[in-house]
């Protein structure tokens, strides 16, 4: 997930999918209310963590952490790269993840109907629109940060919407990529804190509609994913006829390697 977010085109939310921890992080996330911080305010520590055990699901986010936080610092250089030497491999490569992802989701679900078709419909035209915008030349102060990072970790636990390509339009993900790969701890902690909020408020959303109307949301993001493959197909600058062929084995890698990962991981109890 840590890896998928920093790419603009792939969605963290959408390798939670694959790997089928999806619906339990929406739901542990949106599970925090916070009500542990007012005994411990109190000074009654055992009832604070007592309350802390119920309400944060250590098992999934401590080592979902760990390694989501250590990809992003050993994967941003790695992708700065990437994107910039060998631009249409890699979207080739994220094409290949995205198409594999839908088709996985869209097995999910039981049927679609009218009303269900038209959700995927209205994902795949929003998401197709929204690829298309233009940036946006905002600044870098740190309250742009900070919402740049609420924004963007919305993005990022929707599968098919990609958060490091909300910073992009918002002109902020070469500058986040540099802060952190030169510790900027002011700008860090402001996209943290953004961040922070935007996912404990939209993972409560997010699992209400998986709760009550699972096949229409689940449509809706099929939809998602399908409509950002505009902005890898855009990335795609093939020269000539020649250069095709190595594009599409790379994609059927990218393909490929979500299905081997979904079958491993589909009958794993969490």
């Amino acid at each position: 997930m840590g890896t998928a977010d920093i790419m603009p085109g792939v969605s963290g939310g959408t390798i939670a999918l694959i790997t089928g921890i999806y619906e339990r992080l929406v739901h542990s996330i949106s599970k925090i209310n916070f009500k542990f911080i007012k005994p411990f305010l109190k000074g009654d520590m055992s009832l604070s963590w007592k309350i802390l055990k119920e309400e944060v699901d250590f098992s999934l986010f401590i080592p979902l952490g760990l390694g989501i936080g250590l990809a992003i610092i050993s994967m941003a250089q790695v992708m700065s790269f990437m994107l910039e030497n060998y631009t249409a491999f890699t979207y080739a490569f994220f094409s290949g993840l995205i198409l594999a992802s839908a088709y996985i989701v869209y097995k999910e679900i039981d049927g679609i109907c009218v009303k269900g078709f038209i959700s995927l419909l209205a994902g795949l035209i929003g998401a197709f629109l929204f690829v298309g915008l233009n940036p946006i030349q905002a600044n870098h102060s740190l309250p742009i940060i900070f919402l740049s990072g609420l924004l963007a970790i919305c993005a990022m636990i929707l599968p098919g919407i990609s958060g490091a390509f909300v910073l992009l339009l918002l002109n902020q993900y070469e500058y986040m990529l540099n802060a952190l790969n030169n510790v900027s701890l002011p700008d860090i902690f402001a996209f943290g804190a953004g961040a922070a909020l935007g996912i404990v408020v939209f993972s409560r959303v997010l699992d209400y509609l998986l709760r009550n109307y699972e096949s229409f949301t689940m449509a809706f993001l099929v939809g998602l994913m399908l409509g950002t493959l505009r902005l890898p197909y855009q990335k795609l600058e093939i020269t000539d006829s020649g250069s095709l062929l190595p594009l599409l084995i790379i994609g059927l890698v990218g393909f490929g390697l979500v299905m081997v990962l979904e079958k491993k991981f589909r009958y794993i109890d969490y």
